[in-house]
């Protein structure tokens, strides 16, 4: 059984993950309408992958016998200066969100839940992917600069993303 303190801190945690998703989607229409196809491809897998991490945080809160209240999703920004303040953004968001799973760590620690613990690692290995996935591509924007060529190369690979569901989400 999930503690009502850990079930609120998860319910959250899932809006942020929910949230997050929104955000994502708001990019993906900004490259869109800047005719960067690829980056856009690339936030709606980013939007998929955080829609994915609000399922498996709502499937372990409904297996542990606790209940997912969902609440109000926050109008996410809606313009960037560039391509690059938008993966700047991303970037930073993604610090956050690292900065929420480790409070969740830490409350599943001092209440001695050892099973949300177990379930959250996963969460902590993805983070540190999601900060290196967003900062390599931040790095990448710096480098191509003013570089109209370069923008466009880097649209064309961003395009090549793909979501692949998490094995957390397929019980595989």
């Amino acid at each position: 059984m999930i503690s009502s303190e850990m079930q609120a801190a998860l319910n959250k945690q899932i809006n942020a993950e929910i949230y997050s998703s929104y955000l994502y989607l708001s990019m993906s229409s900004y490259f869109d309408s800047i005719n960067l196809g690829g980056f856009s491809s690339w936030m709606k897998v980013q939007a998929q992958e955080e829609i994915s991490h609000s399922m498996i945080m709502f499937n372990y809160v409904c297996e542990r016998g606790g209940r997912v209240l969902l609440d109000s999703i926050d109008k996410p920004e809606i313009e960037w200066d560039s391509p690059l303040a938008a993966f700047g953004a991303a970037f930073n968001h993604e610090c956050l969100v690292s900065g929420m799973i480790n409070d969740l760590v830490d409350l599943a620690l001092s209440g001695r839940d050892h099973a949300s613990n177990a379930m959250l690692q996963w969460f902590v290995s993805e983070q540190v992917e999601e900060e290196s996935t967003a900062d390599d591509v931040v790095q990448k924007l710096k480098l191509a600069g003013d570089n109209p060529n370069a923008l466009l190369m880097l649209d064309s690979q961003m395009s090549a993303r793909v979501f692949t569901p998490p094995a957390a989400l397929t019980g595989e």
